[in-house]
């Protein structure tokens, strides 16, 4: 059911792999949750891991997971890892479909509301412990607890109980989750979901080792206290330096693992990468921008579909950004084929709506060209905007406006070609704040930053997952922006069992986000990568995570 569109950005999940023959370092790294960038690491002499008879596979994280702990590392430095160190009860296949993972066997109710996971009897843990339904449960209620707070905790809430748990208004006990008995996990939904196999693939939803975590609420801190249930084990972490993981023996599956060790490095610059990459100290590599058009007919890159989009984020509580004419001023002094042709210029998509393109409806139509471009780059109606809008303020002066975004140099690219235009067509001297990635995230959540670059990727395979985000109190929301008729749209979506009514109810939902624009689109992301000879197996997904574990070198 999904045509998803072969479009050519530089990998936004950007993970860099350092080759075998590496004979030097890596350094640090770069852009954040919402995207990523490259920088690296210590390598090995050339030939010492053929004598060995190891395969070491070396890649690039971008920068420091924001977390290790399923429920909080909500972001692609985190996914990254975290999909190959744990593992949840289904995984996505070759295909991009949710398949049987830790859990052997699925049984679905005949009313579509209870899901019965039987969890493999081998399924162990990195120290050895077996894996129970105990363990999901845990897990489970850790994402929802409201102490938490998990930044996925909205993901769950189809699940009975869980949304009123999360927003302090039930208890843990009223979740519909349960372990009958060590390996038979239930759950239970307030709906049908057939998006739900899919939806657990995510790893806020991997289990957490409950007896580990009960002893030490840090255990996912460092390396020597780390336990996971994927193909591979975290076994070094030189925080935001570097970190190893090795094959995991006690991994269910660990016959299919063919890498022994898989190195990270946290580089931040694409054309840092790209050095390294041509000097063999990186088996893949992401495309700088000033190198595409060069690099476009090489037979080592890699195109790959990525469902996301790069945008900004307007505070709707901070001055001018209050008024939704002088958003949609902003929005509209933006020429997104400009950007993508001169900036980025690795084929991306404009974007001129949320939805990114990639989702058939019930008619066999694509969502985004039944919706059509909701916000274009058109300089006259945004002056007559800015001019409405200010005198609705009251404004005789335009208030200092500030473009911030996280260190990386794609992203202050990005951030002088918006600066450019706003001189251009509004005549706004605007202002950038280049604030550190570590920093960036945090700021933005507590909503410290007047308009703010930012970057979603899909969590699972259906337009309402991008349009939820901006409810009324989301974690996801980022931008003070609240509006009833939106927030009652999506409740529809959830509630609509009709697929054409429910399609229709998210092209809705589109539009009225774009007329409002608490936010404005600039791309839909895709992946471009070189990958050395000999490197395979690697699967990206669409909607997705970096999967290593049928990976190879030779």
């Amino acid at each position: 059911m999904k045509k998803w569109l072969t479009f050519l950005l530089v990998a936004m999940l950007a993970l860099v792999l350092a080759a075998c023959t590496a004979t030097k370092d890596a350094g640090k790294e770069p852009d954040k949750k919402d995207d990523p960038k490259p920088e690296t690491e210590e390598g090995t002499e050339e030939g010492t891991e053929e004598a060995a008879g190891d395969k070491i596979l070396y890649m690039n994280n971008g920068e420091e997971p924001t977390s290790f702990d399923p429920s909080i590392g909500f972001n692609a430095v985190s996914w990254s890892a975290l999909n190959n160190i744990m593992e949840g009860l289904t995984r996505m296949d070759e295909d991009h479909k949710a398949v049987e993972a830790t859990a052997e066997k699925i049984d679905i109710s005949d009313d579509g509301l209870t899901y019965t996971f039987t969890i493999r009897e081998n399924a162990k843990w990195s120290n050895g412990d077996p894996v129970t339904a105990g363990d999901f449960v845990f897990a489970w209620k850790h994402m929802l607890n409201p102490e938490t707070a998990s930044p996925a905790a909205f993901l769950a809430y189809f699940i009975e109980g869980a949304e009123a748990y999360n927003n302090g208004e039930g208890s843990a006990e009223d979740i519909a989750i349960s372990a009958e008995d060590d390996k038979t996990f239930v759950v239970k939904l307030t709906s049908p979901n057939e998006a739900f196999p899919n939806i657990i693939t995510n790893p806020s939803f991997f289990p957490i080792n409950e007896k580990v975590a009960s002893a030490d609420p840090k255990w996912h801190t460092e390396a020597a206290t780390f336990v996971g249930n994927g193909p591979f084990k975290l076994t070094k972490w030189d925080h935001d330096v570097s970190f190893e993981m090795e094959k995991n023996e006690n991994y269910w599956d660990a016959g299919s693992v063919k890498l022994d060790t898989i190195h990270w490095a946290m580089v931040n610059e694409s054309t840092t990468s790209y050095q390294m990459y041509q000097s063999n100290e990186l088996d893949v590599t992401d495309v700088p921008a000033e190198l595409s058009d060069q690099l476009k007919d090489s037979d080592e890159l890699r195109i790959d579909d990525q469902a996301g989009l790069y945008f900004y984020r307007f505070n709707t509580s901070m001055e001018p950004f209050q008024n939704s004419k002088i958003r949609r001023a902003f929005g509209m002094a933006v020429d997104r084929e400009e950007i993508v042709e001169f900036v980025t210029k690795n084929g991306e998509k404009p974007a001129r709506g949320f939805v990114t393109y990639g989702f058939i409806g019930p008619d066999g139509k694509e969502f985004r060209d039944t919706v059509g471009d909701l916000v274009t780059y058109d300089p006259d109606e945004a002056k007559k905007l800015l001019e409405e809008g200010m005198k609705e303020e009251g404004y005789d002066t335009l208030p200092e406006i500030t473009l911030s975004y996280n260190t990386s140099e794609s992203h202050q690219n990005i951030a002088i070609a918006l600066q450019s235009k706003f001189k251009e067509v509004l005549g706004v001297d605007a202002k950038l704040q280049n604030v550190e990635s570590g920093v960036f995230l945090s700021d933005q959540k507590e909503f410290k930053y007047q308009m703010s670059r930012s970057s979603f990727l899909h969590d699972y395979a259906d337009p309402l997952n991008a349009l939820e985000s901006f409810i009324t109190g989301s974690s996801m929301n980022r931008t003070t922006w609240s509006n009833a008729d939106y927030d009652k749209l999506i409740e529809d979506i959830k509630n609509e069992t009709d697929e054409n009514k429910r399609w229709d109810l998210l092209q809705q939902a589109d539009k009225l986000l774009m007329e409002e624009m608490p936010v404005f689109p600039l791309y839909f992301y895709n992946s471009t990568t070189l990958e050395k000879p000999g490197v395979s197996g690697i699967l990206r997904h669409p909607v997705g995570y970096i999967d290593l574990k049928y990976a190879d070198k030779n």
